[in-house]
């Protein structure tokens, strides 16, 4: 059974909605002439004036992706593929390279010939850099997209990627990796397992 419920009393100011709209018009206008014409500390504007202005970003922010590096200025990355497995956009391209026999990583691991991020496909998700086990691949840079119109800008190769700085201006990553041909490595191969 339906509930009858009274229609509440309303003046004829009310009805006409005169009160509201001469209180949202003087909000405006008050906002407006604090904004206008007061100091800019002393106002409500959260616009920065970009890009002579630019805001601080969380220290998580997923900027632009980059490739790090070894200490011998290679690539860290092993062509391991589960950086573009775990792309939900289908936005990496990787061609794995074996090294040559005389190489210390021959038939230990590989490296990528190829390696192309579709920046106008990705969704920034992280992805990548959660599945990568070198912490080859990083989205540290603090970089926006850079603005073109030319779709090739946009399909960064390895050799961009590699040239691409962290935030703190460094080219390797802060996790240190034990490589052959290191002192510290322990000396592990496929033909010698634990």
């Amino acid at each position: 059974m339906a509930k009858l419920v009274n229609k509440p009393k309303m003046t004829f100011g009310e009805q006409v909605y005169m009160p509201a709209i001469v209180g949202g018009v003087g909000l405006s206008l008050r906002k407006f002439f604090k904004n206008t014409f007061s100091k800019r500390e002393n106002g409500d504007i959260a616009t920065i004036s970009y890009p002579e202005e630019k805001r601080l970003y969380p220290e998580r922010f997923r900027g632009v992706h980059r490739l790090t590096h070894r200490t011998d200025g290679s690539p860290r990355c092993v062509a391991c593929l589960c950086c573009s497995t775990a792309c939900p956009a289908q936005c990496i391209h990787i061609e794995p390279g074996e090294y040559a026999a005389d190489d210390p990583r021959a038939g230990y691991e590989r490296f990528p010939k190829v390696f192309v991020i579709d920046e106008l496909r990705c969704i920034f998700c992280g992805y990548c850099v959660e599945a990568c086990p070198c912490d080859a691949i990083r989205m540290d840079t603090g970089l926006h997209m850079p603005p073109s119109t030319n779709r090739d800008h946009f399909l960064y190769d390895k050799e961009t990627l590699m040239s691409i700085p962290g935030a703190d201006g460094s080219y390797q990553s802060g996790n240190t990796r034990h490589e052959p041909g290191d002192e510290s490595y322990p000396g592990l191969t496929r033909e010698h397992g634990h």
